[in-house]
């Protein structure tokens, strides 16, 4: 799809895995430690859209980027998002599913040579946290979590 930033050429320095459905990254903004986007690959507008397999295969990247990110940092619970709205103030709209895994902390985390603090745990996240990351960190990041990925 034209103008798709995820039918594009993702940010490969974070890549983590792909499947035969969907591709999982680093984002490049760690407000939230192993913050990740996992994307669809095929171009679909709609939760809805998807296939039982492709459900299926989300719900499989879930179980296990949980377990790795808790084992890689220590992450007490997740935030899933898929709201889309920005694709909706482009003209036209381009919505395409993903969804941003949010991993919440209880405590700081350092890691890098950054520390990494949650204040809003047990709250709503708070998206006007940003939190842009060296390339090198998001690389480290992704390392240590595919450590775990198993």
């Amino acid at each position: 799809m034209e103008n798709c930033h995820y039918c594009g050429d993702l940010n490969r320095t974070g890549m983590l895995f792909e499947t035969r459905y969907h591709n999982v990254l680093v984002a490049d903004e760690q407000s939230y430690l192993g913050r990740c986007v996992i994307a669809l690959k095929r171009h679909a507008e709609s939760l809805s859209d998807l296939t039982e397999e492709e459900q299926l295969d989300f719900f499989k990247i879930v179980k296990t980027l949980e377990g790795a990110i808790k084992k890689s940092f220590g992450a007490d619970m997740f935030n899933l998002t898929s709201m889309m709205n920005s694709s909706y103030k482009e003209d036209p709209p381009n919505p395409h599913v993903h969804w941003h895994l949010r991993p919440r902390y209880d405590h700081d985390v350092e890691f890098a040579g950054v520390t990494f603090s949650d204040p809003d745990f047990g709250k709503h996240y708070d998206r006007t946290r940003k939190n842009q990351i060296d390339e090198l960190v998001i690389k480290q990041i992704a390392e240590e979590i595919r450590k775990y990925l198993g």
